[in-house]
């Protein structure tokens, strides 16, 4: 590949963190290894560097070498959570179950807010999270295989959409909603509670660079508590 400009090789070395090339934590190579590989000044690559890393995708050591960031430093005031953790902070034994799992062309609210080509394909899900198998959570996702398409290949039966995306996807930034809501038949069913009573609902977005990665909406019964440090 050639490319001159520092925008193009920040374009590519982000296409290389997206595909999972370089996972969380993975040490990427050096400045002048990069320049030889684009046909670039290193100088060029430096300043593509800088602007990840002052993006929050990547850390960069003097001696250390630089690295995909495990989390991001620019990130939401409340965590993602993995809905494993906080079942297991209870003292409670979790599993998930995979409800629904397709390829499937989305509403126009889902292609708006993650940028799909009209037409294009998104996978979708549908998760209950159980604490000692029990509804503790239901999960409606959406993702776009084009910003992360490693999930078509992911275990999901094994590892909940919600974790694997924590620990394998990179994000920069990401927007959340929370709200009440009444449970319809589908969800009451889901979270085993009745239908219309109120229930809490966390909506939320989160994306890397120019490519929006998932939306998800987690539906949770009477007496959930959302925790976070500032």
């Amino acid at each position: 590949m050639t490319a001159t400009s520092h925008t193009a090789i920040r374009q590519a070395l982000l296409k290389r963190i997206q595909s999972g090339e370089w996972s969380l934590g993975a040490l990427i190579p050096g400045e002048m290894e990069l320049a030889e590989e684009y046909g670039c000044a290193r100088a060029t690559v430096n300043r593509a560097l800088r602007t990840l890393a002052e993006e929050g995708l990547i850390e960069r050591k003097r001696k250390g070498g630089t690295r995909v960031r495990l989390l991001p430093v620019k990130q939401a005031k409340l965590d993602i959570p993995v809905v494993r953790e906080q079942v297991e902070s209870t003292g409670s034994a979790y599993r998930h179950q995979v409800v629904e799992k397709k390829l499937k062309v989305p509403p126009s609210s889902i292609r708006t807010r993650l940028r799909i080509p009209n037409g294009d394909k998104a996978l979708y899900l549908e998760t209950i999270h159980l604490a000692d198998d029990r509804p503790y959570a239901f999960e409606v996702r959406w993702v776009n295989v084009h910003a992360v398409p490693q999930i078509m290949k992911a275990p999901l039966d094994e590892i909940s959409a919600n974790e694997w995306l924590v620990q394998t996807v990179p994000f920069s930034s990401g927007d959340v909603m929370f709200s009440a809501v009444n449970a319809d038949r589908q969800i009451a069913s889901a979270i085993e509670t009745r239908e219309g009573a109120a229930i809490f609902v966390i909506d939320r977005t989160t994306w890397l660079g120019d490519e929006f990665i998932t939306t998800t909406k987690l539906y949770h019964k009477d007496g959930y508590q959302l925790y976070s440090r500032f």
